[in-house]
């Protein structure tokens, strides 16, 4: 449905930066002084304090117990049905005993329920933290990382259980390796183990698919990892799985907790490099996977407290034996779709844990590896379906697209340290090239407006006479300063490309020719403009003082006459290209031998103009530098912009800068930017008051006092 249509009308003055000030009372900006706050002491300061950094004591109390408590429960329960086999397995990922997974899936969880502010992410066992104690290739993060950490754990965790035994488990072998030497022992697998994973597996992912195929009509999944796990179990200890037929089992699980032991500080150097990409990817997924479900949900995500939380759960994790914890994909999923709508679930998922730990962990003790792998098989269905993002990507951001492929590939081939540093690099290099590669626009007035726009997409923008508007889409610092003002050079054409120049009468002296640039698009190159000048000025200069020494000889000889014409060399460069470009030149573009007053000068006094020395004039006098892209400017850019100034007043043309934003002009002005020359008047409010400003000002015209606009 299009809009109806609505004109408006608005009559003002041209705002010039000078007059905005003065009409909008600008003044300094108070100081930001966030300390002083801060050091206040007062009981709503320390309650403030209290809820920010332990988040349950304000929801907790106002929590609607008969709206939620039973979503919350169903969602717990089904979560820790979940985590109690996927514990078991990242426990033997980390070649640990299967009782720490169950550890690493209490401790944590609970810790994140007093301090986390994600209602519905799940804390616990996951791959980056299992698959970093193995030295693998752990990532974490959603997309390439989470990509791979899941292809690391795809291989390992069956490779471990059907092929190795374990003194012979690699521990740091990458992805293609691995694959490498699991194909090369598949003559050696244990069948018991390999068929025992295959069925649990079918039987798993078809109670997954009924669930799929179901889930409008039943009230709660059915739980298959449950029901699984004891099946297993079952038959594992009525068959004899371990004795008959070489199954490996999880073993002697102990009963009860284990008391807290201080981490030792001889490890610290050498898991330091770990800990800190465990840390880095581990927060990755949680915030990334919280503001998901915060957006979609209607709350706020603290993520400077989730940092906070996640670091006390794998601290207090790490001094009850625990491995390091992030958030599960698979298990969010779960615990929201099931109705969880507060981290209540995750507390009732930890008690679920404690309450194996303690009464039924030895009850599983006969409950085969092969299944706990087919487990995490099965839930990598989700994960290896991400690899469908590469179609989304290549349509909506390529970029992304490049630094996603640099990730996965380098994550992959390499270990996570390097493969972090392989993809941080890569991404801040790519943010450099595109602030180098932005697009450059010389900006139309679309008819009737005072819009502009690039007149390469508008075909009704129209350029104003005598006006260029030049835009950059990116900010303007040391990176890309040279690469601005070539551009602008580029763009801004200095007149109307010549066909056919053809030079009249006796080709002109070599030394005096016009440069062929200016020949063929008469004037357009600015830099060789200049330099034309200067050499002319400068030959001017000498025949001026030879013209002074004829004089003085006439004088001695009152009764000799000399006739001496300055300007003889410099006819002699005028070719069949400056009669075209005359012809082209406007009679309202005349050369000035003095600057309008209020514009800045834009030659010195007594300086011969373009026309007087036989160079081409630009086609306009005035330029204007839509700066509405400019996030901040640092001194390489206040250098650049005042060379454009200089260098495009030595042509005869005008600058104008418009559109800048108030953090900008005051970095403007404590550069010490605005000066004699360079006043606030060049600077304007927006692209159409610059535009206007220029069009009463052009070289020859005179200043009007009366500057309005009218839309």
């Amino acid at each position: 449905m299009e809009p109806r249509r609505r004109d408006y009308c608005v009559e003002r003055p041209v705002l010039s930066q000078g007059q905005l000030e003065a009409l909008g009372r600008r003044g300094l900006a108070p100081g930001t002084r966030r300390w002083r706050p801060r050091l206040q002491c007062s009981r709503a300061r320390a309650r403030a304090l209290l809820l920010q950094h332990l988040p349950v004591l304000a929801w907790l109390p106002q929590y609607p117990v008969r709206t939620r408590l039973l979503g919350d429960l169903l969602s717990g329960l089904s979560v820790a049905i979940m985590q109690l086999p996927q514990g078991l397995a990242y426990a033997l990922l980390a070649g640990l005993p299967p009782v720490f997974g169950l550890y690493s899936s209490f401790y944590p969880v609970f810790i994140y329920f007093l301090f986390g502010t994600s209602r519905h992410i799940s804390v616990g066992g996951a791959g980056p933290g299992p698959l970093r104690l193995r030295g693998d290739l752990p990532v974490g993060a959603p997309g390439p990382w989470l990509h791979h950490s899941r292809l690391c754990a795809c291989p390992r965790l069956p490779a471990q259980v059907c092929v190795w035994h374990p003194p012979e488990q690699p521990l740091r072998t990458p992805v293609p390796h691995l694959l490498l030497e699991v194909c090369q022992k598949l003559p050696q697998s244990v069948v018991g183990s390999v068929v025992t994973a295959a069925v649990a597996g079918v039987g798993l992912a078809a109670v997954k698919l009924l669930n799929d195929k179901l889930q409008h009509r039943l009230p709660v999944p059915l739980p298959g990892e449950l029901l699984m796990l004891i099946g297993a179990t079952g038959i594992s200890y009525g068959v004899g799985l371990k004795h008959r037929f070489g199954v490996a089992v999880v073993g002697d699980i102990p009963a009860g907790l284990i008391p807290p032991a201080a981490p030792s500080p001889q490890h610290f150097a050498k898991l330091v490099g770990s800990a800190f990409s465990i840390a880095v990817v581990g927060f990755a997924i949680a915030i990334s996977l919280g503001k998901i479900f915060a957006l979609r949900h209607g709350y706020r995500v603290d993520s400077n407290q989730e940092l906070v939380a996640l670091g006390l759960s794998n601290l207090v994790g790490g001094i009850f034996q625990c491995f390091p914890v992030s958030c599960s994909m698979s298990r969010s999923l779960v615990q929201e779709s099931a109705g969880g709508s507060t981290q209540v679930a995750g507390a009732i998922s930890s008690l679920f844990i404690l309450v194996v730990i303690v009464k039924l962990g030895e009850l599983f003790q006969d409950l085969p590896k092969a299944v706990l792998a087919a487990t995490i098989l099965v839930n990598l269905k989700g994960m290896l379906t991400q690899i469908t993002d590469i179609r989304a990507l290549w349509g909506a951001n390529r970029p992304d697209l490049l630094i996603w492929l640099v990730t996965f590939v380098a994550t992959i081939l390499v270990n996570l340290d390097l493969g972090l540093v392989v993809a941080v690099v890569f991404s801040l290099l790519l943010v450099v090239a595109r602030t180098q590669l932005p697009r450059y626009s010389v900006l139309g007035q679309v008819p009737g407006t005072d819009i502009y726009r690039d007149m390469a997409e508008y075909s009704e923008a129209t350029e104003v006479p005598g006006v260029k508007v030049f835009r950059s889409s990116a900010t303007v610092y040391f990176a890309n300063a040279e690469l601005y003002s070539d551009a602008l050079k580029q763009r801004v054409r200095l007149g109307a490309p010549v066909r056919g120049c053809v030079s009249e009468g006796p080709p002109p002296h070599r030394d005096h020719a016009l440069p062929p640039a200016l020949c063929l698009q008469c004037g357009v190159d600015v830099d060789r403009l200049i330099s034309r000048k200067k050499l002319l000025l400068q030959r001017t200069l000498e025949s001026g003082r030879h013209k002074g020494t004829v004089r003085k000889q006439a004088a001695a000889c009152k009764d000799t006459s000399v006739t001496v014409n300055v300007h003889t060399s410099i006819r002699d460069t005028e070719s069949g290209c400056e009669e075209a470009c005359k012809a082209e030149v406007s009679a309202g573009n005349e050369p000035e031998e003095m600057a309008a007053s209020g514009q800045g000068t834009a030659q010195a006094p007594g300086t011969p103009t373009l026309k007087a020395l036989g160079l081409p004039q630009p086609d306009f006098h005035s330029l204007v530098l839509d700066l509405s892209t400019l996030s901040f400017v640092d001194t390489v850019c206040l250098k650049s912009l005042k060379n454009i100034f200089r260098d495009f007043r030595e042509i005869e043309v005008e600058v104008y800068m418009a559109a800048c934003h108030t953090p900008v002009v005051a970095q403007l002005e404590a550069g010490r930017f605005f000066d004699a020359s360079i006043g606030k008047q060049h600077l304007f409010a927006s692209v159409h008051d610059a535009v206007i400003f220029a069009v009463q000002h052009p070289r020859s015209g005179p200043t009007s006092p009366v500057m309005v606009t009218k839309l």
